[in-house]
């Protein structure tokens, strides 16, 4: 089962180089995966920069979004006027195009990197924020009577029940949101169009497309789409590691 997924991308890949091959499709139009292979070992020392660059803006972005979108469900579930109050905000944050705030916010805020720092914390803030309320929500009323019975104070009760009970709800959040942080910096430097050394892979992609390095294109975005994987496979790693134990959803 675990060489499933290997086989099914080799296939694509086998398939795609074929198609290429046998069509003669030129490269500049659509190249081979072994010619975006060779230019991504080619441009590498480039690349890497950019590639680190946007890791930053991303996993930046990713630990800003989980103590914020953590400290604010905490807050929303010990205080329900609270949530009542600021949930819709964060909803509305949430339903706003990237597109269509990132102008405003590269023009408000003087720093281009702490820009695309808040635009992909937008993104990748709400689903930490939904998930760990939800789970926070979510914990046992028989134990919340216990506890109730017991005279826990707010601190406690959020400690020891609502805290493991949000575990599960939190880890999922943070999966969803690892790669729409990724999506969210380079959504972000698309739109700024930022040029120079401290740039990301979005800017290498926008230099290839303007001198029509097609293969030189795919390259960086190979390099993209390989991180998006690693991240959810990290965190998917540490979903096991985490619940693996005693969660139900673990148990097989």
């Amino acid at each position: 089962m675990r060489l499933l997924p290997v086989l099914s991308c080799t296939g694509l890949l086998l398939g795609w180089e074929l198609l290429v091959r046998g069509l003669e499709i030129p490269p500049y139009t659509l190249p081979a995966p072994s010619l975006v292979a060779e230019t991504l070992w080619r441009d590498l020392p480039t690349l890497a920069p950019s590639w680190w660059f946007t890791m930053k803006i991303t996993f930046g972005a990713l630990a800003l979004a989980c103590a914020g979108g953590v400290l604010v469900a905490s807050a929303f579930a010990l205080w329900r006027p609270l949530e009542v109050a600021l949930l819709p905000v964060a909803v509305m944050l949430q339903v706003t195009p990237l597109v269509a705030i990132a102008p405003l916010i590269l023009i408000y805020v003087e720093s281009t990197t702490a820009a695309l720092l808040l635009c992909a914390w937008v993104v990748a803030f709400f689903p930490i924020l939904s998930n760990t309320l939800l789970g926070l929500r979510a914990a046992d009323p028989n134990l919340r009577d216990l506890f109730r019975l017991y005279g826990a104070t707010r601190w406690q009760r959020l400690r020891l029940l609502l805290v493991p009970s949000a575990l599960p709800y939190f880890v999922g959040g943070l999966k969803i949101s690892g790669g729409l942080s990724l999506i969210g910096a380079v959504t972000a430097e698309m739109i700024a169009g930022v040029a120079g050394r401290e740039t990301g892979l979005a800017s290498r992609i926008l230099e290839a497309s303007f001198r029509t390095q097609t293969p030189r294109m795919f390259a960086a975005l190979a390099l993209l789409v390989v991180t998006g994987v690693l991240i959810f496979w990290a965190f998917g790693a540490l979903d096991r590691r985490l619940l693996g134990r005693w969660h139900a959803s673990k148990i097989r």
